[in-house]
């Protein structure tokens, strides 16, 4: 299905939020880096949950229309996100939540191998929020990773991820915990400034919409960001099969110009 667009009007257009689609049941959109997804305090009105609920409510303040998180993505990364306009489409979306496919773009540090497989561990989280992974399967839930490397530069590694199942920090600690940290993880990564943002982008979303069954799938651009630490990144490198790597590149040329890290 190709999704259909409905703009916003540009009074109550959602700051720091693309909207992708949206209809009766639900809204799709791409979140920018450093805005959170939702937050259980009252004193932090800058999450994409209520800002798209002013957006429903239309600056309506007897209104009670709102808007119901499905999934989350970190503060620091940005990409594509849905949230349901019902309670009942809230939970029809996490009820086959299992059968949603979600892609990403990140960039890593190092050079991993093998170059394309699958992370798997246990995460638990402790009492700071810091996740990590465990050997005790009864302390911690199951998470899978399937990477596959398709850009190199001299330092980093770009990746395709999907991701098998959707715990918090996932990616960042998966990758972290075999010292390729996300590029930009000031949190399990390296404490530099080299890096504006985080280097992680929910790039790619398939899911079947929660009241009329069909399969949707959004795309985003490659963001700029990506573009400038990975020269010549393009959708022809993302759209290389899992399993099949890039070429192994020429380490003299990858050496002899120096990465662009800002």
């Amino acid at each position: 299905m190709t999704p259909s667009t409905r703009k916003p009007s540009h009074r109550h257009r959602p700051r720091g939020l693309e909207i992708l689609h949206e209809d009766r049941d639900i809204l799709v959109v791409s979140k920018a880096p450093g805005l959170l997804t939702m937050s259980f305090h009252k004193d932090q009105p800058n999450t994409a949950e209520r800002i798209l609920t002013d957006y429903v409510r239309k600056g309506c303040s007897r209104s009670r229309n709102r808007v119901f998180v499905v999934h989350r993505l970190d503060r620091d990364s940005s990409g594509l996100l849905i949230f349901a306009k019902t309670y009942i489409a809230q939970q029809l979306l996490k009820d086959h939540w299992e059968t949603a496919e979600k892609l990403y773009l990140a960039a890593v540090h190092g050079h991993l191998n093998p170059r394309s497989g699958m992370i798997e561990s246990f995460l638990s989280e402790d009492k700071d929020q810091f996740v990590a992974s465990t050997q005790d399967p009864k302390s911690g839930r199951l998470a899978k990773t399937v990477y596959s490397v398709i850009k190199e530069t001299r330092a980093l590694s770009i990746l395709k991820i999907k991701l098998l199942t959707g715990r918090k920090n996932q990616i960042r600690v998966h990758f972290a915990e075999r010292d390729h940290p996300v590029a930009g993880d000031r949190k399990y990564g390296q404490p530099d400034k080299a890096y504006e943002r985080l280097a992680l982008h929910a790039k790619s979303l398939a899911f079947t919409h929660p009241l009329r069954g069909e399969r949707m799938t959004f795309n985003t651009a490659i963001p700029e960001f990506f573009q400038k630490i990975a020269d010549g990144l393009d959708e022809s490198d993302w759209n290389r099969p899992f399993g099949e790597a890039s070429p192994i590149p020429d380490l003299k040329k990858l050496f002899k110009h120096p990465a662009t890290s800002t």
